[in-house]
């Protein structure tokens, strides 16, 4: 074996792999665009090809893959002293930010001509606007300026369910809307209370989130009524087009344990929440993140058995 030969076969330890740059397309936040895409673009009351629709899906993912190199890339010296983000690609010194900017920007452009190549132009703007609204609007401005950062850039975050079925239909409807206004209002509790217990971590990096800004108080009233807001979305949004029994009874269930534990959230002071380590707020964190993925799944059974008359109402 040459020099050469041992060289090539040995990583240098804090090179980059494969898994650093993928780490760099934050792969949990693209599960969830891939999900809510997926239930838009098959919620449509239009057949799709197979293959029209998994290209659809795979180019809103890798989009939304461009959006989180991108975040990161802009995000990185706030990421070096957040607890949660400090072992990023980028603070790690696995990846250079130009990396992270070149790849971001790379999967953007391909991304959305590609989108619109498969299905229709409009799905691929669409998907061009996310991308802009996520990391110039969010990051870039939105989230070093105002603690309605999460409330406002919880929109790019709520529109691919709106591109899947765009990617499908090639028009707008109001179904959409509620499934964007559903991922919308859940955007704000499911975030707040992860800033309940790291509020030390946005205190570090100077970023104005509302427990920041307000006080824990603050956030628990404003927690409790966006819950109570968001309950009355969605089981309203049972009695839509993408709705039926089966998500009925799953927004009855889900939204019943999230407005209680929104009420015990309210019910807290300080004390109480050092005394457990925040129990009750990283058990409410818990349940947000099920609480999108078992809305979005009703919606997707009452889409697949609607054609055999057992979904839909």
């Amino acid at each position: 074996m040459t020099d050469a030969s041992i060289n090539a076969s040995t990583v240098r330890e804090g090179d980059a792999e494969f898994g650093d740059y993928f780490a760099l397309l934050k792969p949990r936040v693209m599960s969830l665009v891939v999900f809510t895409a997926l239930v838009g673009l098959l919620a449509a009351p239009v057949a799709v090809h197979p293959v029209v629709g998994f290209c659809a899906i795979l180019f809103i993912a890798i989009g939304g893959g461009a959006s989180g190199a991108l975040n990161m890339w802009w995000d990185a010296d706030i990421d070096q002293v957040m607890k949660r983000t400090k072992s990023r690609p980028i603070p790690a010194g696995k990846v250079e930010p130009g990396e992270a900017l070149s790849l971001g920007l790379a999967l953007s452009g391909m991304s959305v001509i590609m989108l619109a190549l498969a299905t229709n132009i409009f799905a691929g703007a669409f998907l061009a606007f996310t991308i802009f609204f996520y990391v110039v609007i969010y990051t870039m401005w939105l989230k070093r300026a105002t603690p309605q950062n999460i409330v406002i850039g919880g929109a790019a975050g709520a529109f691919p369910p709106v591109i899947g079925w765009i990617a499908a239909t090639g028009s707008m409807a109001i179904e959409p809307w509620l499934m964007f206004a559903l991922t919308f209002m859940w955007t704000p509790p499911h975030f707040w209370a992860l800033a309940l217990f790291m509020r030390s971590d946005y205190d570090d990096a100077g970023v104005p989130m509302l427990t920041v800004t307000h006080g824990r108080p603050a956030t628990r009233k404003h927690i409790l009524i966006y819950t109570i807001l968001l309950a009355l979305l969605a089981v309203g949004t049972a009695f839509s087009g993408v709705g039926g029994p089966i998500y009925l009874a799953v927004a009855v269930v889900l939204n019943a344990l999230f407005l209680h534990g929104a009420w015990k959230i309210s019910r807290r002071d300080e004390n109480d929440s050092e005394a457990d380590n925040f129990k009750v707020e990283r058990s409410f964190f818990k349940l947000s993140l099920l609480y999108l993925f078992l809305h979005f799944g009703a919606i997707l059974a009452e889409a697949v058995l609607k054609p055999y008359g057992l979904g839909g109402w």
